[in-house]
C-alpha cells in the first residue's frame, strides 16, 4: 500500500535544450535520495535510464524517464525528459502529467538555447512553475553571471539566484547559498558530501546583498508582507520563508540554482528547496474536464471518484506494453475496473508499478495527485482518461505541435502492407506527435514527424517491433494544373456497336478561375438541343478529367466550366456518353487555355539565434524563399519567409547544421502558385517520359 501524503508528493518534469545535462542531473537526484549508490555516465551509457533499445542508439534518448525516490520527508516524481526538439512532444506529455512544476537545465558553457526557450513557453503557457538550473559548472569557459543576465533578459527580472558559483571552472565544488548566506564546500570524495562555513571578506558582502535582494523580491509578490517590509525594514526569516512558496507558485519569483551534475555538486541543495518550497499537488486541487451531459466541468484532487489520465504509453521488451499516468482525483488500486471515456470499453487496472528507470516496484495503489504505470491495458493510449463508469469524464489531451518533416513509406517485401498498416498505428497510439496518412492523389503512405531524429526512431521502431522491410523516401509533391487564358471545344463522342450506340456532342468554354477557386461547372444550354438530364453526366466526366490531370497527370483546378451548348440522339444518347464527351471537351479545352503548373507553397517561421541569421537567410533564399521580415524575440530571430514545398524536404536537418542544434522552425500550407517556367518545363518532361514508359 501506498501511503504517502498527498502534500508530500512533488511532481516535476526536468526539461531543457539537448545536451543540457538533465540525464546527469536525474542521476544525481537518485544518488542523494540513496537509490543507487554509484552515478553512472552518459558517454559510457551506464546510467539508470540506459536500459532500453532504443537509447542505445542516441545519447538523447526519444523517450520519458520516470523515477521515483523518496527523502527529505517526500516523494519526488522525477520525469526526465529528452533535450532535441524533435522531441518536444516528451516535455509537453511530461508537462500534462506533472502539471506541478518544471526544472529547466540550461549549461554554464552554452546559454540558453532555443530549446530552453521553446520549454520554458509551454510551461509558462499551461500556468507551471518554474525552477531554472545552471548545469556543468565545472567546466572551462562558463559563464554564469551572462547566463544569469540572458535568463533575466529573456525570462523577466524575477529569475533571482538562490546560489551563486564561488569558483566556477575546472575544481568547482564551492557555492555561496543566498538562502542561509553561508558557504557550501563539497567533499573531493564526491557523493555530495559537503560542509558549510560563513562567507567571509567580498563573498560575505555578496551573499549578503543577495540576501537583502532576495528579502524584497519576496516582499514585492505579497501585499502583507510588502507592508511589513515597510513598517519593520525587512522580514524575519520565517517569513521570508513562508513567502516563498507562494511567491514561487505564482512565478513571481523564478529560482535559479548552480550546480555541477555530474559531479554531483549543488544537487542536494537543489532537492532540498525542491522538498521544503517545490509544488504538491494541492497547490493545484483541481483540473478541467469535459463530461457527456453537463459539458466543462472540474475534477477535484480530493473526489471520491478515481480519475486518471494515461500520458504516455510504450513497449518495454518481455514486459509488454506499458501505460503511464497520473491519479488527478481518487484512489486507484490493482484489480479495479475503469471505463476509457474515449474509447468507451472497461478496462481492468493490473500490477501497478513505480519505476526507477529499469527497476519497477509493485505497489497496491495509488492516490489523487500520484504518478505509476501499468501494464497490458486492453486498449488504452496516450492521451486516454479512465475513470469510473459512474461518473465519465474527459480531460483535455495534449495538443501538439504540427509535424515539420514528411517522408514516404515503402514497403520492400510484398505481403507486409497489414503489418506496416498495425504497426503506424500503434506507434501513432503511443506517439500523437506521429502521424501519417495514405494519400490517394500521391499513392503514396506519407509518415510525418517533428524531425529527422524523431522520424528516424519511428521507422527503426517500426521495423524491430513488427518484423517488416521499409524505407524512406522523399514524398510526392501535390502539384496542381491550370490554365491561362480562356478557350472552348466541342467533342462529338459517336459509337456504334450493332445494338444501341452511344452519341453525345458538347461544347464547354473555360476560363480561369480565382486562385484555390476549384473547378465551376455551370450550364447555359438554350433550346431542346441537350436535355437537362445528361448536364450531371457532364460534369462528372469533367471532373474525372480534372482529377486525372492533362498534361502531367496532376489535379486541375481553379477553371470556370460552362457547359453552353451540344447535340443528342434521341436513342443512342445516354448518361455514359455524354460522360465520355465531356471528358474529351474539357481535355481538348484545357490545351488550348495555355496551360502551366501550380506548386503548394509554405509559410515558415524560423527561430535562431542571432548570429545565424545570415546564414539561415541564404539557404531560405538558394530555396527559393520569399523573405517576409525578420522580427526580434527576445535572444532569438524570428525569420518569417514562404517557400515552396518541394525545396522544404528534410529542411529541419540543414537547419539544424546550420545552427549547430540551436534552430527550429514552424511550417504550413500557405497558397499555390505558378511555377517557374524553366521548372515547369522538366516537370512536363519527367511527365511525358512516365506515360511513355508505361
Amino acid at each position: 500500500m501506498n501511503t504517502q501524503r498527498t502534500a508530500d508528493l512533488r511532481n516535476f518534469a526536468i526539461v531543457g535544450h539537448a545536451s543540457a545535462g538533465k540525464t546527469m542531473l536525474a542521476e544525481a537526484m537518485l544518488m542523494c535520495s540513496g537509490v543507487i549508490g554509484r552515478m553512472g555516465s552518459v558517454a559510457n551509457g551506464t546510467t539508470v535510464s540506459d536500459y532500453h533499445v532504443s537509447e542505445s542508439s542516441t545519447k538523447s534518448p526519444p523517450r520519458p524517464r520516470c523515477y521515483t525516490p523518496s527523502g527529505r520527508g517526500r516523494k519526488f516524481n522525477i520525469i526526465d525528459t529528452p533535450g532535441y526538439l524533435d522531441f518536444l512532444s516528451e516535455s509537453l506529455a511530461a508537462f500534462k502529467c506533472s502539471s506541478i512544476f518544471a526544472v529547466v537545465v540550461v549549461h554554464a558553457q552554452h546559454g540558453i538555447g532555443v530549446g530552453t526557450e521553446r520549454v520554458w513557453k509551454c510551461a509558462t503557457d499551461r500556468g507551471i512553475p518554474k525552477i531554472l538550473v545552471v548545469n556543468a559548472m565545472d567546466k572551462p569557459n562558463t559563464r554564469f553571471d551572462e547566463v544569469l543576465a540572458a535568463a533575466r533578459e529573456h525570462f523577466g527580472h524575477r529569475v533571482f539566484p538562490l546560489n551563486v558559483p564561488a569558483n566556477p571552472g575546472p575544481g568547482f565544488n564551492q557555492i555561496l547559498d543566498v538562502l542561509r548566506s553561508d558557504l557550501v564546500t563539497y567533499d573531493a570524495t564526491g557523493r555530495g558530501k559537503f560542509r558549510e562555513d560563513p562567507a567571509v571578506g567580498p563573498r560575505k558582502e555578496r551573499v549578503t546583498q543577495l540576501h537583502r535582494e532576495l528579502i524584497e523580491l519576496i516582499a514585492e509578490s505579497d501585499d502583507t508582507l510588502l507592508a511589513k517590509f515597510f513598517d519593520e525594514g525587512g522580514l524575519s526569516e520565517e517569513e521570508l520563508r513562508a513567502g516563498i512558496h507562494a511567491a514561487f507558485q505564482r512565478q513571481l519569483f523564478i529560482p535559479l540554482f548552480c550546480i555541477s551534475a555530474e559531479t554531483d555538486i549543488g544537487v542536494a541543495r537543489l532537492l532540498d528547496f525542491i522538498a521544503k518550497y517545490g509544488s504538491s499537488p494541492r497547490d493545484r486541487r483541481v483540473v478541467a474536464a469535459h463530461n457527456g451531459s453537463d459539458g466543462a466541468i472540474e475534477v477535484p484532487l480530493d473526489g471520491p471518484d478515481p480519475v486518471v489520465q494515461v500520458f504516455k504509453t510504450m513497449a518495454e521488451e518481455h514486459f509488454g506494453e506499458m501505460s503511464f499516468f497520473r491519479v488527478y482525483s481518487g484512489n486507484i488500486s490493482t484489480g479495479m475496473e475503469l471505463w476509457n471515456s474515449q474509447r468507451n470499453l472497461t478496462e481492468r487496472i493490473g500490477q501497478i508499478y513505480l519505476l526507477n528507470g529499469h527497476d519497477r516496484a509493485a505497489v497496491g495503489s495509488l492516490q489523487a495527485g500520484d504518478i505509476g504505470a501499468v501494464v497490458k491495458l486492453k486498449d488504452t493510449h496516450t492521451g486516454n482518461t479512465l475513470c469510473a463508469a459512474s461518473h465519465p469524464v474527459t480531460l483535455p489531451t495534449t495538443e501538439y505541435p504540427k509535424p515539420v518533416i514528411h517522408a514516404a513509406l515503402k514497403t520492400k517485401a510484398k505481403g507486409e502492407e497489414d503489418r506496416v498498416a498495425a504497426g503506424l498505428a500503434t506507434l501513432h497510439d503511443e506517439d500523437p506527435a506521429f502521424q501519417f496518412h495514405v494519400d490517394p492523389e500521391l499513392h503514396q503512405t506519407v509518415v510525418s514527424a517533428q524531425g529527422e531524429l524523431h522520424l528516424e526512431v519511428v521507422v527503426e521502431r517500426l521495423r524491430r517491433r513488427f518484423n517488416v522491410h521499409v524505407d524512406l523516401a522523399e514524398p510526392r509533391v501535390a502539384f496542381r494544373e491550370t490554365i491561362k487564358v480562356p478557350a472552348e471545344a466541342t467533342y462529338r463522342h459517336k459509337k456504334q456497336t450493332g445494338g444501341a450506340g452511344q452519341f453525345a456532342e458538347v461544347a464547354l468554354r473555360i476560363a480561369p478561375g480565382p486562385r484555390d477557386s476549384g473547378i465551376t461547372f455551370t450550364e447555359s444550354l438554350s433550346g431542346q438541343a441537350v436535355d437537362r438530364v445528361y448536364v450531371p453526366s457532364v460534369e462528372r466526366g469533367v471532373q474525372h478529367a480534372c482529377t486525372e490531370g492533362i498534361i502531367a497527370g496532376f489535379r486541375a483546378v481553379d477553371v470556370t466550366v460552362d457547359f453552353h451548348d451540344g447535340k443528342m440522339h434521341p436513342v443512342d444518347s445516354n448518361d455514359i456518353s455524354f460522360q465520355v464527351a465531356g471528358y474529351w471537351a474539357f481535355k481538348e479545352a484545357f490545351a488550348k487555355a495555355k496551360p502551366c503548373l501550380l506548386e503548394p507553397i509554405h509559410k515558415i517561421e524560423v527561430r535562431i539565434p542571432e548570429e545565424c541569421v545570415g546564414k539561415v537567410m541564404g539557404d531560405l533564399s538558394s530555396r527559393r524563399g520569399n523573405i517576409l521580415g525578420v522580427d526580434v524575440d527576445g535572444v532569438f530571430q524570428v525569420i518569417r519567409a514562404q517557400v515552396p514545398a518541394k525545396e522544404l524536404y528534410r529542411y529541419s536537418s540543414q537547419l539544424r547544421s546550420l545552427t549547430g542544434g540551436r534552430g527550429l522552425h514552424s511550417e504550413e500550407f500557405s497558397h499555390y502558385a505558378e511555377m517557374p517556367h524553366e521548372l515547369e518545363q522538366r516537370m512536363l518532361e519527367e511527365a511525358k517520359r512516365k506515360r511513355g514508359g508505361k
